[in-house]
């Protein structure tokens, strides 16, 4: 039963956390759709969202199932405390029996006197006593069972009336994921007579996904040379910049907190995951490390402590910042106003600036990625699971 409890609980939280998810998604969805030209991003949105919907009712079946299980467990306690309490009601009921036909204290004193000494007097006395003893101790018994399987059985109809809730909400859930699922399919229909516009935009966005990943390698490039330089030593691979002490020591806690960093906005979801992926039939996307959304105005902070070690403007991304962590890289990009300069010591959380909002998608999103060396890494990997 405490592995029971403790499965519903890390169900609950789950739903919980997916239910946050939604709201926030349902929030930007409502961004996205004040723009009345059908967008990618409408699409992409509603993806996420039946996938979220998708998992809050698995989450709510297997919540059922659990239930389901306790329920079972239940009734078969409640069959065998009925069946014991019934058998004491019994073995009660003929003593009591007993007792009236012996009622009298005529008949018990016979009982005494016709011992044959006064050693089996005592005993026959003793008897009488403990059989008196026994029966309001079993008086007592029967009493604390009934009320134990009284608590059994209103326990099990909150277990019940659970379930009948959760079975209303998992049909409530269906009926909107039916409803997004219609949603979507009607964007898509949308955007299958704009393939040309959409292969246009997409082309335009990975050449900005280029020119952000040349920035981010020539800045690395730069630091290979200054940290060789430094160290005055020669890097065993172009791809690798030689650290001082105090840099692999960060390198190492940085790596040591790999799932646990903080996210970079204070609320958000994955939009874009890293890697490739297909919006649409035929269409593929890569992205070098994940796209947040979030709200509009969001501040972006560090994953981290490190070092400011590059500022960029790019006309496609917005201002980009780099945050060195000994070994490890941090980028914040698609930034509208920046807070920090190159070359600053930063804290974990510290602001770093404020997120763009694109007026054309009605949406805010951060571009975040991870590299080592010249390496880059899924981000969702480092990032605390919220």
């Amino acid at each position: 039963m405490l592995f029971a409890q403790k499965d519903r609980k890390e169900l609950e939280a789950r739903k919980k956390k997916l239910q946050q998810e939604m709201a926030n998604l349902n929030s930007m969805l409502d961004e996205t759709t004040s723009n009345k030209e059908i967008s990618l991003n409408q699409l992409i949105t509603l993806n996420k969202k039946i996938s979220v919907r998708e998992e809050i009712i698995e989450t709510i079946s297997n919540e059922i199932e659990l239930l389901q299980m306790q329920i079972n467990a239940g009734n078969d306690s409640i069959g065998s405390m009925q069946m014991h309490l019934d058998d004491m009601k019994r073995e009660y009921a003929r003593m009591i029996c007993d007792e009236y036909r012996n009622e009298s204290a005529y008949s018990k004193l016979m009982f005494i006197f016709a011992s044959a000494d006064f050693g089996e007097a005592v005993l026959r006395m003793r008897y009488l006593q403990i059989y008196e003893e026994y029966r309001h101790k079993q008086a007592t018994i029967i009493d604390s069972s009934k009320r134990a399987l009284n608590a059994k059985v209103q326990a099990l109809q909150k277990k019940k009336d659970e379930k009948k809730e959760l079975l209303q909400s998992q049909q409530t859930e269906k009926e909107q994921l039916a409803s997004e699922k219609q949603d979507q399919q009607k964007v898509f229909t949308g955007l299958q007579g704009k393939e040309k516009k959409l292969r246009a935009q997409i082309a335009e966005k990975q050449k900005a996904a280029q020119k952000l990943d040349e920035a981010i390698h020539k800045i690395i490039e730069e630091e290979i040379k200054k940290s060789t330089a430094r160290t005055n030593t020669k890097s065993t691979k172009n791809s690798e910049i030689s650290l001082t002490p105090e840099a692999k020591a960060l390198s190492q806690n940085f790596e040591g907190n790999k799932g646990k960093l903080p996210w970079p906005v204070v609320e958000g979801v994955v939009f874009k995951p890293f890697g490739t992926y297909s919006p649409l039939p035929g269409i593929t996307m890569t992205n070098n490390g994940i796209d947040i959304a979030t709200t509009k105005g969001a501040i972006v902070r560090s994953v981290f402590q490190g070092t400011v070690t590059g500022i960029v403007d790019l006309p496609s991304s917005g201002k980009v910042v780099m945050v060195r962590h000994g070994e490890y890289l941090s980028v914040y990009a698609n930034l509208k106003d920046v807070f920090v300069k190159a070359g600053d010591k930063i804290d974990t959380k510290q602001t770093l600036g404020t997120i763009l909002y694109d007026d054309d998608e009605s949406k805010t999103l951060l571009q975040f990625e991870i590299w080592k060396g010249q390496n880059k890494l899924n981000p969702e990997e480092w990032l605390f699971a919220k």
